[in-house]
């Protein structure tokens, strides 16, 4: 026993030195008190990093179908009022949404940016409650009224009851609207008269669309939207000018939920026209992105990354509709972040390296300090006896 005893004693790597040959010194203990120091900033460092859970990316190939891409924004226009401004969205598979009043809402502003009235579900227009005549004579008893399109009626009978359904289906026909002061409707509701007093008026328009999990754009421009010839544009002959300020506050855009750490680009960006006339254009990369959070709660969104241009005319018209546009399209590469902690193993094996690390490098230092001082004690010694 006593000699198996006496090998384990040949194999101990950590030979111990009498007390009586330790020189300790001033530089050692200096070292001493900074290395443990910076011993505990690690140790400490290091189990909040244990405590926090951490977030792994990963790039995968997305592969979902049929899904759908909800757009959050918040838009405001300081120069263009509500009842000019309209909302489009169009993507590349040809559906089309001209219009869209659902799920939105415009706050008319004066120009101090203070709000006048809130408008949901759109600007819409306000409809006769007790109309006087049918179309072609008097309303008979317990005769309903029915307005004139005024030869844009898709079927026969069709009534246009207000100025908003009358300029609705010169849209779906894909006619412009040359002279709204002949229309009884726009007459009656004072259509001039409501665009002349919201002159110089801002409007801030919020809410979300829901589109096709496909390459197309959204855009916010003056005028209502028609078809004509299998091109988009806009009908501006009612409100008899050709410039519009389209100067503009992103105050938010999303594609999708929010999750901890996004940053969306857009956020806060502000644009100032100086032309008489211009065509704002994001261009956005939409990246499909899953983040599942230390639970196991898993959020299907969004990132997006933009870069933008700007088309102006000084005089005369512009090429392109005036408006802003975002046209975005959809990576193929979908980022995955996953919560998790790090393992009790990995800590411990840090905890180590931070301590046997530290340790070591001071001992370092602490030696070639030593070393150097005796070094420099004998050249003096030396020095004096020559």
């Amino acid at each position: 026993m006593e000699g198996i005893m006496n090998k384990l004693k040949h194999l101990d790597a950590y030979p111990k030195v009498n007390e009586d040959f330790y020189s300790r010194t001033l530089s050692g203990g200096f070292i001493t008190l900074v290395s443990s120091v910076v011993m505990l900033l690690l140790f400490f460092s290091e189990i909040r990093l244990y405590l926090h859970p951490v977030v792994e990316t990963k790039l995968v190939v997305d592969t979902s179908r049929g899904e759908t891409l909800r757009i959050n924004f918040d838009v405001t226009f300081p120069a263009i009022a509500c009842s000019i401004l309209s909302l489009d969205a169009i993507d590349i598979s040809g559906e089309q949404h001209l219009d869209v009043k659902h799920d939105i809402v415009k706050k008319r502003l004066d120009v101090n940016g203070n709000v006048i009235e809130v408008r949901p579900d759109g600007v819409g227009s306000r409809k006769m409650e007790k109309p006087l005549q049918r179309q072609g004579g008097r309303l008979e008893h317990n005769e309903t009224y029915c307005g004139s399109c005024y030869g844009a009626e898709s079927i026969d009978g069709e009534c246009c009851n207000s100025c908003e359904e009358v300029r609705d289906a010169y849209r779906k026909k894909g006619w412009a609207m040359s002279n709204l002061d002949l229309i009884e409707q726009c007459k009656r509701e004072g259509f001039f008269q409501k665009i002349k007093d919201e002159e110089g008026e801002g409007c801030n328009i919020y809410g979300s669309l829901k589109v096709k999990k496909v390459a197309g754009n959204f855009h916010f421009a003056p005028g209502k939207s028609f078809d004509q010839s299998n091109i988009h544009v806009h009908d501006l002959q009612a409100f008899r000018k050709n410039r519009f300020n389209l100067s503009h506050t992103i105050n938010r855009l999303a594609f999708g939920d929010h999750f901890p750490g996004v940053v969306n680009p857009l956020d806060g960006v502000q644009r100032m026209q100086k032309q008489p006339i211009g065509m704002y254009q994001y261009f956005i990369k939409v990246v499909p992105t899953m983040y599942k959070d230390e639970n196991g709660h898993t959020i299907q969104t969004n990132q997006f990354s933009v870069t933008e241009h700007f088309k102006g005319a000084e005089r005369g018209l512009l090429d392109n509709l005036a408006g802003v546009f975002f046209i975005y399209d959809l990576s193929p590469i979908k980022v995955t972040f996953a919560e998790g902690h790090v393992s009790f193993l990995h800590f411990l094996t840090n905890v180590c390296a931070i301590v046997g690390g530290v340790f070591a490098v001071s001992g370092i230092i602490d030696s070639c300090i030593y070393h150097g001082q005796k070094a420099m004690e004998k050249k003096m010694e030396i020095g004096k006896f020559n």
